[in-house]
């Protein structure tokens, strides 16, 4: 009896790892704003840890502001590619984010305070940003697609599923009659 909640804990305590925020956006304390509730409400002051890619970069004297397509994040903070957007926001951090580096379509998670809002174009409309005063920002490494290689099992089979191919034996013959020609 003693053994199951050892074992709950145990993999409790793994699957935990596995979620492992970077340093630079790690913290508990941030607001459940979107960036459209925040933007609507002019806010200022929460803390907010917001995630999304890249639209773009923009260089300034002293710092650099990144707009973001915002996404929601996943439990280690990265932005969710398949998730809904929640807006576009603008993350402003001091000093310089190279526009090579953090180029568009990139992930990116801030954390910082809401410091208002900033009106600009996107195309022809007039769009409200939320705007954050970043003091974290992290790029999150690109995303690469690797394909799956068994070397066991010699041919793709698209009615492979996830414990196994459903039919269970053999693949299945099919034939492909010639109709007449009239």
């Amino acid at each position: 009896m003693r053994l199951i909640p050892a074992t709950t804990a145990l993999l409790a305590l793994g699957l935990g790892g596995c979620a492992t925020v970077p340093p630079q956006i790690a913290g508990q304390d941030f607001a459940a704003l979107t960036p459209q509730q925040a933007a609507s409400e002019n806010a200022h002051g929460p803390r907010v840890r917001w995630g999304g890619e890249i639209i773009h970069v923009e260089p300034r004297s002293d710092s650099t502001c990144l707009e973001v397509l915002s996404r929601e994040l996943y439990a280690d903070a990265r932005p969710n590619r398949r998730g809904e957007s929640n807006g576009r926001f603008i993350a402003c951090g001091k000093g310089f984010y190279d526009p090579a580096i953090y180029t568009k379509g990139r992930d990116v998670t801030v954390v910082g305070k809401l410091a208002g809002t900033e009106r600009r174009k996107v195309g022809e409309y007039d769009y409200t940003y939320a705007q954050v005063d970043a003091d974290g920002v992290y790029l999150w490494p690109k995303r690469e697609y690797v394909g799956y290689y068994d070397p066991w099992w010699p041919y793709y089979d698209p009615f492979w599923g996830p414990w196994g191919p459903w039919w269970w034996g053999p693949p299945p013959v099919v034939i492909v009659r010639n109709p007449p020609h009239h």
